[in-house]
């Protein structure tokens, strides 16, 4: 036959007596451990010397920012001349009036649907007559001397 030891009263008293003493002990003796830990040495920062390492922009991103500067201003001009004007400036970053122009109107999986195709010339019209220009420049393609050869446009 066993023996339960904390079957009597006095016992279990006992007991949880000292389990509250360990536990407490324990407690006690975390808090001075972190109490006696000195603060960390001030760790002095190292200035590294300042280089101009900011990366150029490549030609694409250039032009890309010309021309969303340019559809803004033609779609915002407030007269025919200002549009017009600003038609002629953009249409020189271009290899010729008949470059092409294609708008993606869906995208599944890697497959790209476009609207029907249509020239700088003509889209650029487009943003005038219209007075909105809901694309943006997805996809830019330059020619030998740097002009654009092929635009790809995607809704906003």
């Amino acid at each position: 036959m066993k023996k339960r030891i904390l079957k009597s009263p006095a016992n279990r008293l006992v007991f949880i007596a000292l389990f509250s003493l360990m536990a407490m002990g324990a407690c006690k003796s975390k808090k001075k451990v972190v109490a006696e830990t000195p603060p960390p040495a001030p760790v002095e920062q190292v200035e590294a010397p300042a280089t101009p390492s900011t990366p150029q922009p490549s030609a694409e991103e250039v032009a890309v920012g010309k021309l969303e500067n340019y559809f803004n201003s033609v779609a915002n001009s407030n007269n025919v001349q200002a549009a017009n004007s600003t038609i002629q400036e953009a249409l020189s970053m271009f290899s010729n009036q008949e470059t092409p122009v294609l708008i993606v109107i869906h995208e599944e999986s890697g497959i790209k649907d476009y609207d029907e195709p249509t020239t700088i010339s003509k889209y650029l019209n487009y943003l005038k007559d219209t007075k909105k220009n809901l694309n943006f420049i997805s996809d830019i393609r330059l020619d030998n001397s740097g002009r654009v050869s092929e635009l790809e446009l995607r809704r906003k």
